[in-house]
């Protein structure tokens, strides 16, 4: 009976037993699953998974980008970032504008504040060593804007003279590479570099000519000095550093945008009537993201 009693026992705690441990042999692969869900993805799914574009964008320089008086972003980069959001989330309003300032760019960009860069940027060796770079949608050069009474008649003429120049733009650089003897008085925002050549603060202004071409027509008074700050140069789009996965999709993108010639209908839009009548869209423009130069 002893026995008996003991086997009657025994059973149950047998049967237990055996849950356990089917229980923990179902519960082992749980650690594997979650390890799987929390693996990143691309970064094409966070900015999907986030349902929103983050681009940087200029706020003060029209025709590419500037706030209207509606306080809307506008602009041909800005306009640009739109139809990115568009074909890649479906909406073209699933986009955010951070204004950047051309100092804040790689900066912004580094500290993960913005996907993307859309801001006038142009190509040079320094800056693919910090940012990815994206193909061309614009080709630029650099001259300087002087007063049209103004006695300098070329760049030598700069020499003994104060150039205006916005932090970090591709002037600047150039100039304090090329030039690091030449007095330079330096701005943070292209408006108040204008502003201070306006106010008589220096004797010249050098920037991006398209920059300088629009000022000249929107405000007459001024001539830009036929000679450029070093050759010309391809503008694009930049992405983090290593960020091959967005670089090639703009690079996709840009290409079906060259087939639809979109960004000829944004020069015909924000930028044609900024320049004279006898200049070439394609002096200005690089459609499909072909760069020759």
């Amino acid at each position: 009976m002893k026995t008996a009693k003991s086997s009657l026992f025994l059973l149950p705690l047998l049967g237990l037993a055996l849950l356990a441990g089917c229980n923990k042999s179902e519960e082992a692969p749980k650690p594997k699953v979650a390890s799987e869900s929390a693996a990143p993805g691309s970064y094409l799914d966070k900015i999907k998974a986030r349902d929103k574009l983050i681009v940087g964008v200029f706020t003060d320089k029209p025709p590419f980008g500037f706030v209207d008086e509606a306080g809307r972003y506008v602009g041909f980069d800005t306009d640009i970032g739109r139809q990115f959001a568009k074909d890649l989330l479906g909406d073209e309003n699933k986009v955010e504008f951070v204004a950047v300032e051309p100092a804040s760019r790689i900066p912004f960009l580094q500290s993960d504040k913005v996907d993307l860069i859309l801001a006038n940027m142009t190509v040079t060796p320094e800056r693919k060593e910090a940012v990815e770079f994206t193909n061309p949608n614009l080709k630029v050069a650099v001259q300087a804007l002087v007063p049209q009474g103004s006695s300098v008649k070329n760049l030598d003429d700069l020499a003994t003279r104060t150039t205006i120049v916005t932090t970090g733009t591709t002037a600047d650089i150039w100039l304090t590479k090329n030039h690091p003897d030449w007095k330079l008085l330096k701005f943070e925002k292209n408006s108040e570099s204008l502003q201070a050549l306006a106010n008589g603060r220096g004797d010249a202004y050098a920037q991006d000519n398209l920059v300088l071409f629009s000022w000249a027509k929107q405000n007459p008074g001024y001539r830009v000095l036929a000679q450029t700050l070093g050759a010309e140069a391809p503008i694009a789009p930049a992405v983090k550093k290593g960020n091959i996965e967005l670089r090639d999709w703009v690079n996709t993108e840009l290409a079906k945008l060259g087939e639809e010639k979109y960004l000829l209908k944004l020069y015909d839009q924000y930028v044609r009537k900024e320049l004279s009548d006898d200049t070439k869209p394609e002096s200005v423009i690089v459609e499909g993201g072909k760069w020759q130069g």
